[in-house]
């Protein structure tokens, strides 16, 4: 296996933008960590619900201006917030700002079980469409994204889910031929568009065995199209204990053993000082080659 490569998620709520951008500037330093993420929600999904919550976008924008070497994203995008063609524009000005280090990660959006993300849609007047529309939309916006990134005369698109006229992208991302694609998701049904469009595929943790299982899939998917499961990598958000860091080590463990060799570290709010080098140093430091 190739070595792991490691970074960190600050959900960017119930957290002041001066703690964020203090462990964002700390990761950016320390070599052992490679990229670094936000997550896309508009309200809270925990701790007080009325609580504070920045627009992950927009935050990325200004990290990527204050950060010089981390790869950079979103942990993933919701298909469901923004058309793609903005969000393609929206990108493309993060992966120029940042110099070429964005990693566009999407997803098909918050599952309608789970009310706290359902509230966002009502408060926002956001449409809430069952699962197989927002998986429909996710493979449409992954086509129309990438055309944009990529193709130099206009174009039309007339899909179930996305219809435009003369749409064009200009000016086109730093990194060519465009910006890596992760997908996040567990669905069956995502993994089929994982298959298609991904770069990377990144699952939310959970149990390792049921990632493994779901990485198999995943492999079924890629051989029934012609597609080399390995040109996927593999990735998985794991959660950071601070009192109980052995665990989180055990965790990596199993992941790197389930073939997941980008992880993404999971900081929980309030962030100590000098945190991402403590888990640079208790963490990381044991699976560096």
């Amino acid at each position: 296996m190739t070595q792991p490569r490691f970074g960190v998620m600050t959900a960017p709520m119930q957290v002041g933008y001066e703690d964020i951008l203090r462990v964002w500037r700390e990761a950016d330093a320390i070599p052992e960590i490679g990229h670094a993420w936000l997550f896309d929600h508009l309200m809270p999904i925990g701790g007080d619900p009325a609580g504070p919550v920045f627009e992950g976008w927009t935050l990325l924008s200004a990290l990527a201006a204050h950060t010089e070497r981390l790869r950079l994203g979103i942990l993933v995008t919701s298909n469901r917030f923004r058309p793609p063609a903005m969000l393609a524009k929206i990108a493309t000005t993060v992966d120029i700002v940042s110099g070429g280090r964005l990693d566009f990660g999407i997803g098909a959006g918050s599952r309608p079980g789970h009310p706290l993300a359902r509230r966002e849609y009502d408060a926002h007047g956001l449409p809430f469409h069952d699962a197989a529309h927002a998986v429909g939309a996710l493979a449409e916006a992954c086509a129309v994204i990438r055309r944009l990134w990529t193709e130099e005369e206009p174009f039309d698109f007339d899909g179930e889910h996305v219809r435009l006229t003369g749409a064009f992208g200009s000016p086109q991302p730093v990194q060519r031929p465009h910006p890596p694609i992760m997908i996040g998701g567990r669905a069956a049904s995502t993994l089929r568009v994982v298959a298609e469009h991904a770069d990377l595929w990144n699952i939310p943790g959970g149990d390792i065995d049921d990632a493994g299982r779901r990485s198999a899939l995943l492999d079924r998917y890629c051989a029934e199209i012609g597609r080399d499961p390995a040109s996927i990598t593999r990735s998985i958000h794991l959660p950071v204990s601070y009192d109980r860091p052995g665990a989180t080590r055990d965790a990596i463990g199993e992941a790197l053993d389930a073939g997941f060799g980008h992880l993404v570290l999971g900081l929980p709010s309030p962030y100590p000082e000098g945190i991402v080098r403590w888990v640079a140093d208790e963490i990381v430091r044991e699976f560096a080659g």
